[in-house]
Order: C-alpha cells, then structure tokens, then sequence
C-alpha cells in the first residue's frame, strides 16, 4: 500500500546488519570460547547456564505495519462537519467550562498524524447519524503547514444497515508483541470504570493461531449523568481568560459581566468587588472600554477576594454503584468495598474522588495493584509519581485493616473527577502527589474503603475460628465422654454403699448411671448436641450480622432490557432499583 518491496542487495557494506569477515571471526571464536566453558562445567557436573542467542542486528527497513479500526455505536457526525473534526488541529474554543472525558481532545487528530508520519495513508471515516438514510464516507488527511484537511473522498453512500455512530480506519507502524500487555490492560480498565459498556478487541494475524479475541461484556444500562457546563469561579482565571470572556461576552456593563460570567458572584457581592476596586471603576462602565491595567486590577482582586466554593454538581463521576459492578465483573474479587466523597475544591476548580479495594480476584498479582482512572480514562504510565500510588504504598497501614501488603491480591482503584485535572508532565499520565487537598481526599477514601473491608475480614477471620473451635471440640468428645463416664461410675459406687451419700440433683444423676440411663453412648451423643448448638447459635448470630436471611429464598426475575419498556429508576450511589410500568 505504501511502496514498501524487498529488493536484492548489490552493495552488503550499505546495510546495517552487514557483517564483516574480521568481525564474523571474532563472533565465532567467542562462541567457540562460551562452548568450550560449557563442556568443562559439565563434566565437573555444574548448572550450564542456556546458551543465549546472539541476537541479530535488526535493519531499519525491518518494520511492522497494522490496519487498526475503531467502531462505535454513538451519535455520529454530520456530514459536512466530518473534514473540519478530522483535518484541523485545535480548530474548536472552550467557552465555559466543563468536565471533558479525553485528556487532550485531539486523538482522532494524533492518530491521523502519527498515520501520515509512519505510513503516508490518508485515514477513512465512516459515519452514520439517526434517522439518515445514508452512511457518510470520508478519506482524507491533513496539510500541517497551513491546519486544513486534504480531502481525497467525501460523499453520500447507500445505507446498507441500521446502524448509527462512526468507524475509523487507519494504517499505521506499530509494535503488538511488546505494547500488547499494555492494550489490553487498558481495555480491562476501560471495562471497569464502564460496565455500561461492551467492548470488543480483535488482533487478526497472518496466522491464525496468534489470533486475539477478547470481549468485555456489559454489566449494567445505567449511565453516570450527563457533565454540566459551568461558568469559571473567580479564583480559577488568568489574565488571557478574563480578557477573552470580555470579548465573547454579551453582556454591557461592569455590574452585568461579574454577575453573569463567573459562578458564586451574586448581585451584592458584585457591587462590593467594583466598590474594592478603586475609583476608576463603576457599576455602569462598559465592559468593552476596560484598559489593561484596569484588567491586571480584576485579576488581582479575583486573586485576593474571598468567594465560595463551587458547586460539585457539574461533575459526572462513574458512581459506587458502577464503579463496584466494574470490578466485581473483571477482577471476581473475594470481597470489595467502594466509596465516594463529597466535592471538594482546588484553586477554584471542583473535584470528586471515587475509591474502590478489592481482596483476592481472577489475574490479581500478590501485593497492592492500582488502577487510577481521570475523568474515568484510565492512566497506564508513569505510575511511581502519582498521587494515588504513593498515598496506597507510603501513607496506608494496611496491617492495621487486617490486610498483608505482601501477600494479599489487593486492587486499589481511584477515580478523580474535575474540570480541571492537574496533570504533571506533557504526557498528561499522572497527577502529581505535591497537592495536598487530592492527596488527602485520595487518602481519606482508600481509608474509607478499607474500614468497610476490616470488619468483613474480622467476621470471617471470627467463623474461621469458630470452626477450628467446632472441630478440636468434636475431635476430643470421646476422650472426655469416657473420662466424664468413669468419674460419674466411681461416684455411684460410692453413693450406693453409703460411704458418701449425695442429695438432690447429684443423687437423681448417679442413679441413672447406676440403671443404666445415662451411659457412655448417651453421654457422647449429648455433648455432640451441644457442640452442634453452640455453633449454630454462633453461625446465626454470625448470619445476622452479615445480612443472611435464615428464611426460604425467592427467586425474582427482572424483565430483560430487548424491547421497549417503560420504568422508573430509583438510584443511590451503591444501587439502583427499577420499576417496571
């Protein structure tokens, strides 16, 4: 597709991999030398270490080439809108502010120019949108120098089947065998941190025995909401944005724009921050006219002024209830424990953080495994900086919740929301551990989550006993049976030739053991009774603390989501309970 051939070599000393008599020599000997070692080690019957294989120079040319396509089932996008989305770098502006799902907004735009820089091929966008009767096609690629799409294809197609959302298609240079773990170890996250989602993975291989499939099957329908558009708190700008929300805004006056632009500014407080403003500044001055140094004053008033929190209420977090259906899909752990903070604030920027632990799991390695999700992306790489880590490593005391570090198969799973994440670094991989208000909100739910975890583990550490205590008790009733036996025998003896006689219940007892009522075989069986009562008082107890109903289960069935149907949904952050009209 590219141009790529092989072609016969005239000149060998051209090429990396060449390799020269002299060197071949020296090669050769050198392996002779490693043998000849081996042969002696032998013989004195020493380990012999594998011979490791030299590991041929790899030429430039020697490069890997994939076809990677990614279909969705979305909205789908307009037709004459598809070049501009694709072939324009930055060519959208924020105005407000919002929670966003990617970290850059430009991936489609990097896959198109990481294609164009290893291959050449221009990318396909195929596209479908609700109620249209055509599928969108489109293949194109982008002049970098002067930011605009070069169209090759872009027209109307017939459309074959129902299906709506966008397909894109691209050839690339690529490496599977090594970044293989790392694909699918993303996938396995996105999975967790949507069970609303189902995602199919396809590796198809020129052999088919190296082919991967893997499918990661939806949990559950219910959605997090939808993330609100917010006006910026005051504390949260910078000179560059206050003078573009002037220019875009629409609003006349002075009194109007703080009012109207930012959250947290009511009328009366406004009037009081142009009162603090100096002289220069009135209610009823024109927006539009401020000077620049009147600007730098609003700045540094924003900077200096007390003004509330924001709300929380624009976030969209995955919620407990997803975030533990996630986990308990992909990890099946032995027991799990979620929790979800309230908002909290950084520089004027609201965040929340979700936590999850798990113990024990499917593909878990021994020790604390941790999984970090921003805005519910998962962050695979520079993992040692981030907060998340070093808060699960350095500032947990595990052993204090009855949990080995070492040995135990802990997950961790954090999930920070915000309109704003602070990254650190150009790769935007991890949030850095130097903000003390995310690191202790980070801290507080991984604590959180664990205290759930200590009392599951101090109950079922309590049955482990119990039983261990059930079975020595079985395991000695004969020997106590005949011992108990034998003392009450001797007694009888004595009270039945009245060298000490007993009165009351003492003397009913050795009566019967001197008729024969209470023997040997009697006594066993009523100590093996109160053995098994004890236990089970204890269990029921145990199963009441637990929530387990001693009473018959009914089994229920829930309506299967084919079709339509009509419900209400009843949500809170650890469940959700639908009726059906």
């Amino acid at each position: 597709m590219i141009g790529l051939a092989e072609h016969e070599r005239v000149d060998e000393e051209l090429y990396d991999d060449f390799e020269s008599a002299k060197a071949r020599e020296k090669r050769l000997a050198k392996e002779a030398r490693i043998q000849e070692i081996q042969a002696k080690n032998a013989n004195l019957g020493k380990k012999v270490k594998e011979p490791v294989a030299s590991k041929a120079m790899k030429g430039r040319g020697e490069t890997s080439y994939y076809r990677v396509t990614c279909k969705d089932n979305g909205k789908g996008m307009p037709h004459d809108d598809i070049p501009n989305m694709f072939g324009r770098v930055l060519s959208g502006t924020k105005y407000g502010l919002k929670q966003t799902r990617g970290k850059f907004g430009l991936g489609a735009k990097m896959a198109l120019i990481w294609s164009k820089m290893s291959t050449g091929l221009p990318i396909e966008i195929t596209s479908s949108m609700k109620g249209q009767n055509y599928t969108s096609f489109c293949r194109l690629d982008i002049d970098i120098h002067r930011n605009i799409p070069h169209i090759h294809v872009h027209e109307k197609q017939d459309k074959k089947e129902r299906w709506h959302g966008a397909e894109i298609q691209i050839v690339i240079e690529g490496n599977w065998t090594t970044y293989r773990s790392k694909i699918l170890h993303y996938m396995r996250q996105m999975a967790v941190i949507t069970p609303y989602a189902e995602f199919l993975f396809r590796f198809l291989s020129d052999a088919p025995d190296k082919n991967v499939t893997v499918k990661f099957a939806r949990r559950t329908d219910i959605m997090p909401p939808v993330p609100l558009e917010t006006k910026y708190h005051p504390s949260a700008v910078d000179l560059l944005l206050i003078k573009r929300l002037i220019a875009e805004t629409s609003k006349q006056n002075l009194l109007q724009f703080l009012q109207h632009e930012f959250v947290n500014i009511s009328k009366s407080h406004a009037e009081r921050l142009i009162g603090e403003m100096g002289p220069d500044f009135s209610h009823k001055m024109l927006v539009k006219s401020l000077t620049s140094q009147q600007i730098v004053r609003i700045h540094q008033l924003f900077r200096q002024a007390k003004f509330d929190d924001p709300s929380g209420d624009c976030l969209s977090p995955a919620g407990e209830y997803n975030l533990r259906l996630g986990i308990i899909k992909e990890l099946h752990p032995d027991m799990v424990a979620t929790y979800s903070g309230s908002a909290q604030v950084f520089e004027g920027h609201p965040f929340l953080v979700e936590a999850g632990v798990s113990v024990g799991g499917k593909d878990v390695k021994q020790g604390v495994n941790i999984f970090r999700f921003a805005n519910r992306i998962p962050l695979l790489f520079e993992q040692g900086a981030d907060v998340v880590t070093r808060t699960a490593l350095k500032r947990i005391n595990w052993n204090s919740y009855k949990i080995n570090q070492a040995q135990d198969k802990i997950g961790v799973f954090v999930s920070i929301v915000s309109t704003k994440i602070p990254f650190k670094g150009t790769g935007k991989e991890y949030i850095g551990d130097d903000i003390s208000e995310i690191a202790a909100a980070v801290k507080t739910s991984i604590q959180q989550c664990c205290t759930q975890l200590k009392s599951k583990i101090l109950k079922r550490i309590q049955a482990r006993e119990q039983q261990e205590r059930k079975r020595n008790l079985s395991k000695y009733i004969p020997n106590v049976t005949g011992a108990i036996y034998d003392v009450l025998k001797e007694m009888s003896h004595l009270h039945a030739s009245k060298r000490k006689r007993y009165t009351n219940e003492d003397a009913e007892v050795l009566n019967k053991v001197s008729n024969h009522i209470i023997t040997r075989e009697t006594l066993g069986e009523k100590l093996a009774q109160h053995v098994e009562q004890v236990d089970y008082e204890m269990a029921l107890e145990y199963a009441t603390q637990s929530g387990v109903n001693e009473e018959p289960r009914e089994n229920i069935y829930i309506q299967t989501l084919e079709g339509e149907s009509k419900f209400v949904d009843f949500q809170s952050p650890v469940f959700v309970f639908r009726l059906f009209q």
